[in-house]
């Protein structure tokens, strides 16, 4: 294992009816600004929650966040937080709407110049606006962590960013906000857990055996509930299952100890979200079995592991009880209901490939644990997920 701080602040309130909370967690006599994204909250009962709650407040709204947050939105919102002089942000629905929440929080009390330095690492993160939030997609993780990856219309670009500065001061989840999403961002949002747990264990280098426990207990766990989404939707205890899950996989936790993680995924999915538009938990089920097919041989202890203590795999040598472990992991984002091949989006990988890379190339960007996988490594996983 190797050495490390654990903090995570966040205050987490778990359960049906917790947000009416919002009235003794936000400060008095501050005001607010609600943020939320295309409206689903005021047609699921969530935004009358929070209105309610938030009664006594002075409350200025900002609607219209994007699934992936664009920048030039951001700005207008911490243009209207200035404006109104906002004391407290607070982020209703998913990731996306929380992302785009804590970059807010830093943009509006940004100094000079283009906060889109914050992005390409050229500025630190010196102050933000506090904020807290009501999640009501689990995927990302957001809730309780320092990150956030935004995009930007005239660069095409997606980037992401973290700061101490950023962690929620509170995060409210209740599963039953949950229960009027669409299959798909469901589906997504499995996709997207899985693939966060899956970055921080999958990784060559280093043990750190407590800490990889945990993970395959949020793998498993996942692997066990996820099925049962389309079969019982109505189901309150899958859903806090699905939500809990989400959280613990992108908190900090999973990453204690462990010397090494890969976000080569995560990566190449973010480019294929800019470039192509394609949802991002759906980018990594589509890249996450060609990273771990190119490196089968590198990362086959680990996948062995894997295959033992998630899918029960125990016959054969460790090379195939790998392999099978990487047909296990595409076989389950199939089952949940996500494509795991480019061709299924219509997409040619040679020039997926050659475009992914040229971008990455430009920024110097090198990926996986190792951090040696570079152009020719991007294309080669790009070919294998056609």
């Amino acid at each position: 294992m190797t050495n490390f701080t654990y903090h995570n602040p966040v205050r987490l309130v778990f359960g049906k009816g917790m947000i009416a909370q919002l009235r003794e967690l936000i400060p008095a006599g501050v005001k607010v600004l609600l943020t939320y994204g295309g409206g689903s909250i005021k047609r699921n009962g969530v935004y009358e929650q929070v209105r309610q709650a938030l009664a006594g407040h002075e409350v200025v709204e900002f609607g219209g966040i994007e699934p992936n947050p664009r920048y030039e939105t951001c700005l207008k919102a911490a243009a209207l937080a200035k404006a109104e002089g906002a004391g407290f942000l607070l982020a209703v629905g998913g990731g996306s709407v929380l992302d785009g929440t804590k970059f807010i929080a830093v943009a509006a009390r940004y100094g000079a110049g283009d906060p889109w330095e914050i992005m390409e690492g050229r500025k630190p993160v010196t102050e933000a606006l506090p904020l807290g939030a009501v999640l009501t997609l689990p995927a990302t993780g957001s809730e309780m962590n320092t990150y956030a990856v935004i995009s930007r219309d005239s660069t095409g670009e997606k980037l992401a960013f973290g700061s101490p500065h950023c962690y929620p001061q509170f995060s409210i989840l209740d599963p039953e906000t949950t229960l009027s999403l669409p299959l798909r961002q469901v589906e997504n949002g499995i996709a997207d857990t899985f693939a966060h747990v899956m970055e921080q264990y999958l990784c060559a280098i280093g043990r750190a055996p407590l800490t990889e426990r945990l993970a395959e207990a949020v793998l498993k766990t996942l692997v066990e509930e996820a099925p049962k989404v389309k079969a019982r939707p109505d189901d309150y205890e899958v859903r806090a299952s699905l939500m809990w899950c989400a959280t613990v996989a992108l908190n900090g936790l999973l990453g204690c100890g462990v010397a090494a993680e890969d976000w080569a995924t995560h990566m190449i999915g973010h480019e294929l979200t800019a470039l192509y538009g394609i949802d991002h938990g759906r980018t990594l089920a589509v890249i996450m079995p060609a990273v771990h097919r190119y490196q089968l041989a590198r990362k086959q202890p680990r996948l062995a592991q894997y295959a033992k203590r998630v899918w029960h795999i125990v016959s054969g040598d460790e090379a195939e009880r790998a392999a099978q472990a990487v047909a296990k992991t595409e076989a389950f984002f199939r089952s949940v209901g996500v494509p795991t091949r480019l061709s299924e989006y219509g997409l040619d990988a040679e020039e997926a490939g050659r475009r992914v890379a040229e971008r990455l190339a430009k920024r110097g960007v090198t990926l996986g644990e190792y951090g040696d996988l570079g152009p020719e490594a991007v294309r080669a996983i790009i070919a294998l997920a056609q």
